[in-house]
């Protein structure tokens, strides 16, 4: 990708969806799909709840998985050694931060992490990166939003402004209606 005038990418900006010890399989199964369709890569920190050969990832990613961009890591630390994120181009999400999710500046490049269905983020993960802490508003009728919900509005989220990428072509709007 050529960066454009405003540093900004010519086409799709990079996007990387982070999953620190997922514990669902069908989640990141959804995941894998929803980042195939944004173009963006997803990563894996082990632990991993679950087998990435078992049948429940595979069916929840339909016949995309085998072409979702997908890299897993030992730990975080081996992720953000190998791939140098700058702080900006990092956004880790918790119900706890203290901004909204749409405070997040656009980046050419960005790292959206997430923690685990039951744990969120390590407290280690969290002081990695502490001035880039965002949550999604929810009420507080439920603790959380489903792990692949939240990836799904963190992730188009993060795309919106940008020149639109849609590979389907619009339906044309029907003629209007003779009145006679």
């Amino acid at each position: 990708m050529n960066p454009a005038p405003d540093g900004m990418a010519a086409c799709r900006p990079e996007r990387h969806v982070v999953l620190v010890a997922p514990e669902v399989h069908w989640n990141t199964g959804n995941i894998g799909r929803t980042c195939l369709g944004a173009g963006a890569t997803l990563h894996l920190v082990r632990p991993l709840g679950f087998s990435l050969g078992s049948r429940e990832v595979r069916r929840a990613g339909l016949d995309y998985w085998p072409r979702v961009s997908l890299r897993v890591w030992d730990a975080f630390e081996a992720f953000v050694g190998a791939l140098s994120p700058a702080a900006h181009e990092v956004a880790l999400f918790s119900k706890s931060a203290p901004r909204p999710f749409w405070q997040l500046q656009p980046a050419a490049r960005l790292f959206l992490v997430f923690g685990s269905e039951t744990g969120g983020l390590a407290p280690q993960v969290l002081h990695r990166f502490p001035d880039r802490l965002f949550h999604i508003p929810i009420s507080a009728e439920i603790r959380s939003l489903n792990l692949s919900t939240a990836v799904g509005i963190a992730l188009y989220a993060s795309l919106r402004g940008l020149p639109d990428w849609h590979a389907w072509p619009s339906a044309a709007a029907p003629p209007p209606a003779d009145p006679d």
